[in-house]
């Protein structure tokens, strides 16, 4: 497969240490694959699906204790513990070799191990990053095939390079209490023992494409962020880039894959999905920031997926596309997930392989009834995405005209509002929260934050990834302008004021309007807020008055999370960056003026 010595005697060491029974190098052959695919079902470890509806589609069922990433059991380990900072869980070296060592030693023993090269970007682009995963699961093989760039042709262009991202996953007993996602940025180097779930196990997804190459990026002068990259297309043709940044439960995949209200595509305004998580950013040569997706695939969830919530993400599933912990429907031999229609099948077979009765759902115990795992997924190839972009493929990137951050915030963001300058952006998005849901109408949740939605994913400490992003700025000649949207206004019943899906699209066209200097903006205490009348509420049911509410700030609000962030920022402690600490007194200050 490959001369490379490094690769060579890095695999064969972890041979020595997991002991399979033999090694199978991953070419990404169809052949291979379409073998792989027959010994999965033969084992049981896939279900193949109908061949007429769902063509080249697979079902899997995870061990039931391991159903979700483990942020209790991810690992930063380096060699201080200063370096993988206060809000990641650290190990020390010597203590993870003690803890790993012994989990993964014989732990291949009538196993296969396969030994899979990938590429996270298009192979031979300068975005582009090698690794090699090895695993002793077809599962991760072939979510892998779909997600990331894989076989032969990688090895081929790493050639003799020693630099290449090292992974080793073994499923070893499927034990929770021995569970360890261990990421060693370094050393390059990725280890996930104890787990067959994809978010644990498919190595090139948030492991590489976020926590190591958030470290390489920081070293090497780029950005790694958990950000969706879209294009809006205007009626003359021209189409404009932004990158958008949202915690979990905050419509990411549905921006990302955004449908056009009636009245926009009736006069040609269309959206392209480049990615739906994951974005690398480097600066060009004309000064501004560009940007890829270095996935190839989309790791969805599935409950909730359904034509009127996302059509593009349903129709992207229905060929080549892994589903994981879904209702398999035995009637037909399809899958089924709740949200997804009002049909529930009658003979069916829940996500832990039982037999399922619909007629037992209890939405408040909603894990022990549900016939799909609240997280259940899909892996789809990103190229059967009805709005996937044209420039899925580019080797150099889409230029970036916004940078978007978001929450779900029931009364303290407004529908969207600018940031002053790059240094003050930072400061947005070094601030991001969201609200846990709360049952009682109206009621505040608990806030969250998540800087940059990066929180679980920085492969650093988080003070100095604020630095490097403050770095990248003054790096930037054109850098994009940074905004802040949230589309979970609340009035007075806890009602949402804004429509939101299709219609962000509205708020997307003002924010790239302001981009181009062609609408005006009201400066006020936290940043600029669009005037009313100047985002196109054409075909809504919404008053000027709602406008003006959306578009408010609740200044009490505000005060009242001053020292939530205040809390945020001593927690982060001495690298907290001096530009960010003024950014917070000045906004006390605009505040309380």
């Amino acid at each position: 497969m490959t001369n490379n010595k490094y690769v060579n005697e890095w695999v064969a060491e972890m041979a020595e240490l997991t002991q399979p029974d033999k090694i199978v190098w991953i070419t990404g052959s169809d052949e291979q694959t379409d073998a792989l695919r027959a010994e999965a079902c033969a084992t049981g470890e896939l279900e193949k699906l109908n061949e007429e509806k769902l063509p080249n589609c697979y079902l899997h069922r995870t061990a039931v204790n391991d159903v979700a990433r483990v942020e209790g059991r991810t690992f930063i380990c380096t060699k201080e513990k200063h370096d993988a900072g206060p809000t990641n869980n650290w190990m020390g070296l010597e203590e993870a070799k003690e803890k790993l060592t012994p989990l993964y030693k014989g732990a291949m023993k009538g196993r296969t191990m396969y030994v899979i090269p990938y590429s996270m970007g298009v192979v031979g682009s300068d975005f582009s990053k090698i690794g090699i995963e090895l695993t002793d699961s077809i599962y991760v093989v072939l979510n892998m095939l779909i997600m990331t760039r894989a076989g032969q042709y990688v090895l081929d262009a790493l050639g003799d390079n020693p630099d290449f991202i090292k992974g080793l996953h073994a499923k070893a007993d499927i034990d929770e209490e021995k569970r360890y996602i261990c990421h060693f940025p370094e050393y390059n180097y990725i280890a996930s023992v104890n787990s067959g779930y994809g978010g644990n196990v498919l190595l090139g997804k948030k492991c590489f494409a976020l926590r190591i190459a958030s470290y390489l990026g920081r070293k090497e002068g780029w950005m790694a962020e958990h950000m969706l990259i879209l294009g809006v297309e205007y009626p003359d043709g021209e189409t404009k880039y932004v990158a958008a940044a949202f915690p979990s439960a905050c419509g990411k995949t549905n921006l990302a894959m955004l449908i056009p209200p009636e009245f926009l595509a009736k006069k040609g305004y269309k959206v392209w999905c480049v990615g739906d998580d994951i974005a690398w950013i480097r600066v060009g040569k004309d000064g501004r920031l560009y940007a890829v997706n270095p996935e190839n695939g989309f790791f969805g969830v599935a409950p909730g997926t359904n034509e009127k919530s996302n059509p593009n993400a349903l129709h992207t599933t229905m060929r080549d596309t892994i589903f994981t912990n879904v209702v398999h429907n035995l009637d037909d031999n399809t899958v089924w997930w709740e949200g997804l229609d009002n049909n529930p099948p009658v003979n069916a077979i829940d996500w832990r392989g039982n037999k399922w009765d619909y007629k037992t759902y209890d939405k408040t115990r909603k894990l022990e009834t549900s016939g799909a795992h609240p997280n259940s997924r899909f892996t789809a190839l990103a190229q059967n995405c009805p709005c996937i972009s044209s420039e899925f493929n580019s080797t150099t990137g889409v230029p970036l005209s916004a940078i978007i951050f978001g929450g779900r915030r029931a009364k303290t963001a407004p529908l969207v509002y600018q940031s002053k300058n790059w240094q003050h952006g930072t400061f947005v998005g070094s601030i991001m929260a969201s609200e846990t849901t709360a049952a009682a109408a109206g009621a505040l949740g608990v806030v969250r934050r998540d800087p940059m939605a990066m929180l679980p994913f920085c492969g650093y400490n988080m003070g100095e990834y604020f630095a490097h992003w403050l770095s990248m700025g003054l790096k930037a000649e054109n850098a994009p302008k940074i905004f802040h949207v949230n589309w979970f206004r609340t009035n007075a019943e806890g009602e949402f004021i804004w429509p939101g899906f299709g219609d962000n699209l509205r708020v997307l066209l003002w924010i790239l309007a302001r981009c181009e200097g062609k609408v005006d903006a009201v400066e006020c205490e936290i940043g600029y807020l669009p005037k009313p009348e100047d985002i196109d509420t054409e075909g809504l049911d919404i008053s000027m008055d709602v406008m003006k509410e959306l578009l408010s700030v609740d200044k009490a609000s505000w005060i009242e999370d001053l020292d939530s962030i205040k809390a945020f920022y001593a927690k982060i402690g001495d690298t907290m960056p001096k530009e960010l600490l003024d950014e917070l007194a000045t906004l006390e200050a605009n505040l309380k003026a």
